[in-house]
């Protein structure tokens, strides 16, 4: 009898021990992201896996950190929020090893005021916010160079850091802030360069309430970030597949009017 229940035993054990301790044909695929407009898209694209068999779990975040650690310690599949120049800081600074897979869309950063109506109306000595994180906040700087407001000594580089003005004709005061804070300090500052998923959380609209923003050929891509070789999971294979098809471009061009751009 003992003998029998160790060879039907055996089989089960000896699959668990080959899957990793998960039991082969998984089909659920955990992905982090923001609530705007990176878990509104994988929302839209959601049945249309699961009619290939994929159950596809969003996880919201209101930060850019834990989508990446939380992924690099295997508690999330992949994740979808971010820009390389980000990802590239993050692996830097975290000694992380995550890789991008696939661009999916743009979104444009811009600057936004409650107290003036153009760039040309702001004072002397006007204070702005700008992200906090190097990559972000060098993405505002650049931007505000293209405004004209400000130069830089090395006009390309995008970890420009503040130290890095090498000009500042209104004597603009800047304050380093956390990216998803920027929207609640707006009747704070003179003026805000916020990222559009929190634009579009604070309910902004980029395109008509920005006084400057990033155009369409902004280097800023998001995508779809994993651990290496994780691309080549047939779950992953098919999310990135519904990530760019024609029917998620159709529904980022209708949904968002330009504030968020396809990437594909």
């Amino acid at each position: 009898m003992n003998r029998r229940l160790f060879l039907l035993a055996f089989p089960l054990a000896a699959l668990i021990g080959c899957s990793g301790g998960k039991p082969t044909g998984d089909t659920t695929l955990s992905v982090a992201a923001t609530a705007v407009p990176h878990a509104e898209i994988l929302e839209a694209i959601k049945p249309a896996l699961a009619k290939q068999g994929v159950d596809l779990q969003i996880r919201v975040f209101n930060d850019y950190v834990q989508p990446n650690l939380q992924v690099d310690q295997k508690q999330i599949d992949v994740n979808y929020f971010e820009t390389k120049p980000y990802l590239d800081q993050f692996n830097a600074s975290h000694g992380t090893k995550l890789v991008t897979y696939a661009g999916v869309h743009v979104e444009p950063l811009g600057g936004y005021s409650r107290k003036w109506k153009t760039l040309a109306a702001l004072p002397q000595g006007a204070t702005v916010a700008i992200p906090n994180e190097p990559s972000n906040g060098g993405r505002a700087l650049l931007l505000l160079q293209k405004a004209g407001l400000i130069t830089l000594r090395e006009p390309s580089n995008p970890l420009s850091s503040l130290h890095d003005i090498a000009t500042n004709p209104k004597g603009l005061q800047f304050k380093e802030l956390e990216s998803a804070t920027l929207p609640r300090v707006l009747d704070q500052v003179d003026l805000a360069l916020i990222n559009t998923n929190y634009a579009l959380d604070a309910k902004l609209n980029p395109v008509r309430d920005a006084l400057v923003i990033e155009d369409k050929n902004s280097p800023y891509v998001n995508f779809v970030v994993g651990r290496p070789g994780g691309e080549n999971d047939p779950r992953v294979v098919k999310l990135i597949a519904a990530l760019r098809s024609p029917a998620t471009r159709a529904f980022i061009e209708k949904h968002y009017q330009g504030a968020v751009l396809p990437a594909f």
